[in-house]
């Protein structure tokens, strides 16, 4: 068995917490955004003492996190260097990809040829086709689709087409091989779509229910990650919340499906418990899907609040061959203009028992240092992108 500095890492994303407009921020519109800051000012302090421990308010002035002394954990931020702000991007760059064209999005729906073509093959009608939130779209066009079988299409500010059906109308094996048919479409380069959702649901108008049957159809990443290279190197990849669909289960040896950040914090607290040797990889989807596409402020602070309170059973679980390292994949300032993911720096924190003296890391011009200094740590191949800190930690 190689020795390895760390036997076990614990990769947390929390999915949209930027940390303040990164330097191309005027690119994407987005001059100003500050997810963290901005909730915080509206929150009027925000209270996450154990982030604060590990370093949080050492990265930027955030009102309520205490600038400590005496950090836990390495601390700093990084710059996106893709050309883009979705999820898949920001996800694929951790692990070593350059994404030099963004995934499109579709702010006024999508073509209608794609969705003719899509009527055709599938021999359902189509309604909606605009961006939505799910419930609200569920709301708006359940009962039209329960009485007339036409499919419900809408997308969000990320680079998806999600396709709605009542299971009792159109049966979950006819729905994915509707969403095959979509996947297969949208892999024409003038469409570029990040991602497919089935999104079956039950019940009444009314009180449409969303199951736990969703499948995503993703792009498979278009090169080797750092994933594939500790999987192949026999180490283990487990998959927490929505990264399996977003690496579209490339370099994965065990998923974990979750249905909020709690549980996804259950499962990350779960396989503390585990022997095994490589890499835990969680997302926090709530932060982004639930507050700050839907521009909630308040609720996005709670949900903070609420993980950094979980904190605690990460720690003690820990390991002295443990490391844990907690970032983020672009931020969605819930006090921004519009509904979209805003272009910021991203936090970084590195803890792990065996740091004597943790320090600032210096500034990153790509998530992609993650993947390097994970890949450097295992002693596989490194990503063509990234620059590993591992040598800093001690």
């Amino acid at each position: 068995m190689p020795a390895y500095k760390y036997n076990r890492v614990f990769l947390i994303v929390m999915d949209s917490v930027g940390i303040g407009e990164a330097p191309d921020a005027a690119d994407f519109n987005d001059e100003g955004a500050h997810t963290l800051g901005h909730i915080a000012e509206h929150m009027n302090g925000l209270h996450m003492p154990n982030m604060a421990k590990l370093g949080l308010g050492l990265i930027e002035d955030i009102k309520g996190i205490e600038k400590t002394e005496h950090p836990l954990a390495y601390y700093g931020k990084m710059q996106e260097a893709s050309n883009g702000k979705d999820t898949m991007t920001g996800h694929w760059e951790i692990m070593g990809l350059y994404i030099d064209k963004p995934f499109k999005v579709f702010p006024e729906g999508f073509p209608d040829e794609l969705l003719q073509e899509l009527e055709k093959r599938s021999g359902r009608k189509i309604i909606g086709n605009k961006p939505a939130s799910g419930t609200a779209i569920l709301d708006e066009l359940g009962q039209e689709h329960m009485e007339t079988g036409a499919l419900i299409v809408y997308t969000s500010a990320d680079s998806v087409l999600q396709i709605a059906a009542h299971e009792e109308v159109v049966p979950l094996e006819e729905l994915y091989r509707i969403c095959e048919t979509a996947r297969e479409l949208t892999l024409d380069p003038k469409y570029m779509v990040g991602r497919i959702i089935a999104r079956p649901f039950v019940g009444e108008p009314g009180q449409f229910k969303r199951t736990p049957n969703r499948h995503d159809y993703a792009l498979k990443p278009f090169d080797r990650t750092v994933m594939n290279e500790l999987k192949d190197s026999g180490l283990d990849v487990i998959s927490i919340g929505k990264i399996s669909d977003i690496y579209d289960g490339e370099g994965i040896t065990s998923s974990r499906r979750t249905v909020s950040n709690m549980d996804g914090m259950d499962k990350v607290i779960d396989t503390l418990g585990e022997d095994f040797t490589g890499l835990s990889f969680a997302n926090l989807v709530d932060f982004d899907a639930l507050f700050g596409h839907r521009r909630d402020p308040e609720g996005y602070g709670r949900a903070l609040e609420e993980f950094d309170a979980r904190l605690p059973e990460v720690f003690e679980k820990m390991r002295e061959d443990d490391l844990l390292i907690i970032t983020a994949d672009h931020g969605n300032d819930p006090i921004h203009h519009g509904t979209d993911h805003t272009r910021e720096y991203v936090p970084i924190l590195a803890y792990s028992k065996k740091h004597k003296k943790a320090q600032m890391l210096p500034l990153a011009d790509t998530f992609a240092d993650i993947g390097a200094t994970i890949a450097d740590n295992f002693k596989t191949n490194k990503p063509k992108y990234g620059k590993s800190f591992l040598s800093l930690l001690q």
